[in-house]
This record gives structure tokens, sequence and C-alpha cells, in this order.
């Protein structure tokens, strides 16, 4: 990765774990027609261990498995955890644009955590242009809030959630690998959903289809988990934060080429607004490191 220049190392991680998010989330969706959402969430975490513990094993991890256990690891995951049982459950009741709006406070929750945890200048400039993607990335979900309820609140559970994880993954030691950190939340989120699952469903048989579906989002949701760890490992919180309303830019992607829902035109403003702000974050950081270094 060394190829890659550091000021957007960060933001390019963050762009590639959110395209696999979303590919995940798609197969999941096509998945969870016909399967409870927390089996769903069950098998997937099987198809993940599975592609997972080779993979270790494959990079040569084999010897740090145990940190998969390791307190600040868990902490971390548990929080992925406990979001991801909000989300499951906000997303089966609300529309879709609803959940992924709210969802979009994550970034600016982080901001705010990292500049009371770890002291981080966030800078006038730099909330402006994270505000406008904000707004971007509203127009491009357009919520209706339409039915708000308990759910509104645990889709808003899970935004808080997902930043706490984030947070807490800063805290990881840099001796503990990324991946071993995306498979311990692939385990700890398998074992939750199971409990999850049979306390509170049936269990439907899967097809064939549904099996191929889940194979494919337990492999890019390990992408997922890696690239937003590393993400916040090696950028600052401010540069890569931002870049997490990427989300709702794959979202559209997916929406046009899956399920054939064209973007209006508010939506594309949303998008150039999103992409545009992030641009100028990147620009921002080169300009000061630029200055850095002269002086």
């Amino acid at each position: 990765m060394q190829f890659i220049p550091a000021n957007i190392r960060g933001p390019l991680f963050m762009i590639v774990s959110t395209g696999s998010y979303l590919v995940n989330d798609t197969m999941m969706k096509l998945a969870t027609t016909g399967l409870p959402p927390y089996e769903v969430l069950f098998l997937r975490g099987v198809a993940a261990t599975l592609w997972g513990v080779p993979l270790l094993f494959m990079l040569g991890y084999g010897r740090q498995i145990p940190l998969l256990f390791e307190r600040k690891v868990l902490r971390r995951n548990l929080c992925e955890l406990a979001a991801i049982l909000c989300y499951v459950v906000a997303l089966a009741n609300m529309q879709i644009a609803d959940s992924t709006a709210l969802g979009q406070i994550t970034p600016l929750l982080m901001l705010v955590g990292s500049s009371i945890l770890f002291g981080e200048k966030i800078g006038a400039a730099r909330m402006a242009l994270i505000g406008l993607g904000f707004i971007g990335a509203l127009m491009v979900a357009q919520p209706t809030m339409q039915g708000i309820s308990v759910y509104a609140l645990l889709a808003l559970g899970n935004a808080a959630l997902a930043a706490a994880r984030d947070l807490a993954g800063r805290k990881v030691g840099a001796e503990v690998p990324g991946m071993i950190v995306a498979i311990s939340a692939v385990v700890v989120v398998l074992i939750g959903s199971g409990i999850a699952h049979l306390v509170s469903e049936q269990w439907t048989m899967p097809e064939g289809r549904h099996l191929l579906l889940i194979a494919g989002a337990g492999l890019f949701l390990i992408f997922g988990h890696f690239f937003i760890f590393m993400a916040y490992r090696v950028g600052p919180t401010s540069a890569v934060a931002p870049f997490y309303y990427c989300f709702t830019v794959w979202a559209v992607i997916s929406g046009l080429l899956v399920f054939g829902q064209f973007p209006n035109a508010l939506a594309v403003c949303g998008i150039l607004l999103v992409v545009g702000s992030g641009l100028a974050i990147v620009s921002l950081d080169e300009r000061r490191r630029r200055l850095t270094v002269v002086a």
C-alpha cells in the first residue's frame, strides 16, 4: 500500500469500504426475500467465516488468531454487533431512504468524538465541507420521514453505535492486523445474530439462490470491515469520516444497476455535492501538508 500517496489512503480506503458494504447490503436485500433477517445475518456470518479463516492463514496470521478475542478488538466489534442488530430491525420496518438518511449522522458523531477523545482539530472550513456532504447525502436519500417511531430511534442507534465502533477501533493497538479485526467482527456478529435468530425467529430452509447471494455477501463483508478499520488507522478522522457519505452514492449505483431505479435530478445534484465536498477536503489536506513541509 506504500505506492498510494499518504494523504489519500484513508479517504480511498473509506470509499472502497462503503462500496464493499453496499455490495454486501445489495446481496443481503436480495437474500432476505423469503428468509428472516436474523437468519440471513447468521448465514452470512457463517459464509464470511468460511471465507475469512483460510484467508488469515494465507496471509500468515495463523499465530495471531488469539487476537480475535483481544479486549479492545472485542470492544470495537461488540459495538458492531449492536449496530447491525439495530439496523436490521430498522431497515425491515422503515423505508430504506429514511434509515439511510438517519445513518448519515455517523461521520458527524465521529468528528465530535475524535475532537473530545483524541483532541483532533476540525477547523471551520472542514466543518463547512462536511456539512455540505451531509446535505448532499440527504439529497440522495430523499427521506420521507413517514411513520417515525421506535424504528427511527433504532436507526439513530445504529448511527451512534457505528461511530462508537470506529472510535473504539482507533484504540486497537498497531500490532493487531486489520484483517484480524475484520474476522473478529464477523465472528462476533455470527454469534450474536445466531442468538437473536433462536430467540425471535423460526428457521426457514434457504434455497440455492439464497446461499449464493449470502456467500457473496460474506466475502464483501470482510472487505468492508477491513477497509473501514484501516481507513481510520491510516488517516485522521476529519479527513476520512466525510467519505462515509459515499455510501449514498454507491446506493444510487446499486439501485440503477440491480433494481433499475434511476436517480432523479435532486439525487444527481446530491451526488455531485458529496463528491465535490470530498475532493475539496482532500485538496485542503494536501495544501496544509505542503505548507507544513515548506515551513
